[in-house]
């Protein structure tokens, strides 16, 4: 990965905003982790068979076919599994250890901020590792791979399923105040390759900068935020987020 140019007085602003804050949140998306490899799962780079994420990754989809679902899943777990976290994942880690008022949300499913050591971490969106039973709603991560074409919960052998929010299905109700809560007393926050069009992450960063935080983002392209951002840093997060928090002490 070659050095991108990074304009060096937002990167000294942000440094400064840094420093001086406690509270501070991360909002990432896919845009971290597709530098670790992770693909997308979808457009052209996201077919699986003759299937789209968008036909898998729906309540009504398991219902009609939930081992096809899972044989969907198994294969994305076997390609997640073989990944690792880049700079940008372990310098998010550093900065929960240099401010513990740091929170990080993430809309990623694939578990790499927690391997990276992040700890305070809001997976809005769920995680692939974990699992959860149609009928008594237990929840516990499961790492086997793969796993049974129609994995049974070892409570009540009811149906597992991803503990993932699909299409059609709402976020955590809990997690999504937790968020919002978060963004709104947060001093830094900073916006990681995520398209800022999903909703509702994509009101993070708006709740955030309403309740005068100081907003970053850090994308290889501009977003529909990037002209509402306070400094915008363009280029591949694992090179830029070890730049901010050089310097940074507890």
């Amino acid at each position: 990965m070659s050095e991108t140019p990074i304009d060096p007085t937002w990167l000294a602003a942000v440094q400064d905003k840094l420093k001086q804050s406690a509270r501070i949140a991360a909002l990432t998306g896919a845009g971290i982790s597709a530098e670790s490899g992770v693909p997308t799962f979808r457009g052209a780079d996201g077919l699986w068979k003759k299937y789209r994420a968008e036909d898998l990754a729906t309540p009504e989809a398991f219902a009609r076919n939930p081992e096809l679902v899972w044989e969907w899943y198994n294969w994305r777990r076997s390609l997640i599994a073989e990944k690792k976290p880049n700079p940008g994942h372990l310098a998010l880690a550093a900065l929960e250890k240099a401010r513990p008022g740091f929170t990080l949300i993430t809309q990623n499913v694939d578990g790499l901020h927690l391997s990276a050591g992040s700890r305070n971490v809001l997976e809005i969106h769920g995680s692939i590792w974990r699992v959860r039973c149609l009928d008594c709603g237990g929840c516990r991560e499961d790492r086997t791979n793969p796993l049974p074409p129609l994995p049974r919960c070892p409570q009540c052998n009811g149906l597992l399923r991803p503990d993932v929010v699909w299409f059609g299905e709402s976020l955590n109700p809990s997690l999504l105040e937790a968020s919002f809560q978060v963004a709104a007393l947060a001093e830094v926050m900073l916006v990681i390759g995520t398209s800022a069009i999903v909703q509702p992450a994509a009101s993070l960063a708006r709740q955030a900068k309403r309740s005068g935080a100081f907003v970053v983002e850090v994308n290889v392209e501009k977003t529909p935020l990037s002209s509402q951002a306070h400094a915008v840093l363009t280029g591949p997060s694992g090179l830029i987020l070890p730049r901010l928090i050089e310097g940074l002490s507890p």
